[in-house]
């Protein structure tokens, strides 16, 4: 399972999830150094970071920004 960590409030990390949903997760359990908009695989109880998926998003936005803009 894949989520994206919309933001981080205190020692809350708001997370969205492949199906829409939302979900409040404790910074204690992620990787250290995750930041909003990091992408997080979920298997077996542990979250890995996933940085070339991260990469792929930020592309995706950036395209839209550049179309919407043109």
């Amino acid at each position: 399972m894949e989520i994206i960590i919309d933001r981080i409030e205190e020692d809350i990390a708001v997370c969205e999830m492949l199906d829409g949903g939302m979900a409040d997760i404790p910074l204690a359990r992620l990787p250290q150094g995750v930041r909003e908009g990091d992408v997080l695989s979920f298997r077996d109880g542990v979250y890995t970071l996933r940085p070339e998926r991260r990469k792929a998003r930020q592309e995706v936005i950036q395209k839209l920004q550049d179309d919407v803009f043109k």
